[in-house]
């Protein structure tokens, strides 16, 4: 529908929400969808790296887009994002729940998790939740790292027993990609995805002085590549996908047994609601 100074009104643009868009995969799919006309949504923990990732995204398509912020190690800042969505949009046409880290170092959260599985899986498990009745569709970044996943539903924090960071993170992925299947089967009216973006040259494990210099000399995917399948499932229509897949390069892929098993994921489902407080 067209206004009277003959543009397009914002209650029909779509809204789009990015987690961890104040850098890498989530800042460049929000520049490219603000591009293509979307009204973006930025959620990030750090308010400066924010504001400077508004203005590129301001810069890219002419429009500021709104920013809240939000520490996923930390589940109340979730809980008060989530309020906070709802009180400012009737509606969300994508979901991405990019947010997400490498953790080098066994890390408790406030809340007594596993950093890298509060951050990856249940803070992203708790928003979508909390905002499923507003949400028409959902982007989870997910990674082929969930082939070093052990996840066990029963005993989230059993990484930190004897922690080691890739498995950790496997852990999450793999965590990523069987919520993605079971929210398609609870969620029929929202079209939910997962996808594997390569690997990337992001901040992710910048804390290592040899990760950080390996993100510099290795050839890895800019953050615009790995972008880019967040940005083509937002945009597919409904009919041409698979709801609950795990897609890389833009075509549907296959994720290994362990995270493609359904009791794995309703069980996974019950435990996540369970440690944040929800209804299973």
């Amino acid at each position: 529908m067209i206004g009277v100074n003959g543009s397009v009104r914002d209650t029909d643009r779509r809204l789009v929400v990015v987690t961890g868009a104040s850098a890498g995969i989530g800042l460049a799919a929000a520049i490219e969808l603000a591009r293509r006309g979307d009204r973006l949504v930025l959620v990030g923990r750090d308010p400066s790296r924010l504001r400077t990732a508004a203005a590129e995204v301001r810069e890219a398509s002419g429009e500021r887009p709104a920013v809240f912020r939000a520490d996923f190690a930390v589940l109340d800042d979730v809980r008060q994002l989530a309020e906070q969505l709802r009180a400012a949009y009737d509606r969300i046409d994508v979901l991405a729940n990019n947010a997400g880290a490498i953790v080098l170092a066994p890390v408790t959260t406030v809340d007594g998790f596993e950093l890298s599985i509060q951050a990856n899986h249940l803070a992203p498990f708790l928003l979508a939740n909390l905002l499923a009745d507003r949400v028409r569709r959902m982007v989870v970044t997910a990674s082929g790292a969930h082939r070093s996943g052990v996840l066990d539903p029963d005993d989230l924090n059993a990484p930190l027993r004897r922690y080691r960071p890739l498995t950790a993170y496997g852990t999450s992925k793999q965590a990523n990609i069987l919520f993605t299947a079971e929210a398609a089967r609870r969620w029929p009216a929202v079209g939910s995805y997962c996808f594997h973006p390569g690997v990337v040259r992001t901040r992710f494990g910048n804390e290592s002085r040899l990760v950080a210099v390996g993100m510099r000399l290795l050839p890895l995917r800019s953050p615009g590549k790995g972008a880019q399948t967040l940005v083509w499932l937002a945009n597919q229509d409904r009919s041409r996908l698979h709801d609950g897949g795990y897609y890389f390069d833009c075509r549907p892929r296959r994720p290994l047994r362990k995270a493609a098993d359904p009791q794995l994921a309703a069980r996974l489902w019950t435990t996540s609601a369970a440690a944040v407080g929800l209804p299973a």
